[in-house]
């Protein structure tokens, strides 16, 4: 999480997913303090988020995502309207770490009437993105590396790809993903 100095559409999206965050908190009845203790994220840390004051990162958005019980796709779709069946690169929703440079594109968004997404991802070099939990346990993935070396970990099993490599697994537990220090990773997740 870091002090957000983003170009302004990255600060629309990051006042939307403030919005957003608040929102699901209350219809759920849950104070700042109940979202902490079910999240693991501290308190003011929530209060940051939810003014907007900070851009959360991707570890943090896990949890929260997790304490909800939805993707963070799921979250980005309920930060924009409800998907069009044609949806153009201008109009998918790019998301970057301000901790790791992590990139996450929403290529094809969670729609009412249609299960799967597709996600486009790219870790830099050298880094490493790690879940506590699935944000619904048995979530179908399909991961489709595009660019690079990724090491993906599920439980306690280790699995190294590389262009070309297919991953397909079901979600239940811990999991990261990590990249060496002489490359990143670019890749497509499709979940449903």
């Amino acid at each position: 999480m870091e002090n957000k100095h983003t170009s302004p559409p990255e600060a629309d999206l990051d006042s939307q997913i403030a919005q957003r965050l608040r929102q699901l908190r209350l219809d759920k009845g849950w104070s700042l303090d109940d979202l902490a203790k079910r999240s693991g994220v501290s308190r003011a840390t929530l209060s940051r988020l939810e003014n907007a004051d900070v851009s959360a990162t991707a570890q943090v958005l896990a949890r929260l995502t997790t304490a909800h019980g939805i993707t963070l796709s799921r979250l980005m779709q309920m930060v924009e309207d409800d998907a069009p069946a044609c949806v153009p690169l201008a109009a998918q929703v790019l998301w970057t770490d301000p901790g790791t440079g992590y990139r996450r594109r929403i290529v094809s968004p969670p729609a009412r009437s249609l299960a799967g997404e597709v996600l486009e991802s790219t870790l830099p070099p050298a880094t490493r993105i790690a879940y506590d939990a699935p944000p619904r346990p048995g979530l179908e993935h399909h991961l489709v590396m595009l660019e690079g070396t990724l090491s993906v970990t599920l439980g306690n099993v280790r699995h190294d790809l590389s262009a070309g490599d297919c991953l397909r697994f079901r979600l239940t537990g811990g999991n990261s993903y990590e990249t060496p220090g002489d490359s990143g990773a670019r890749y497509l997740l499709f979940l449903v």
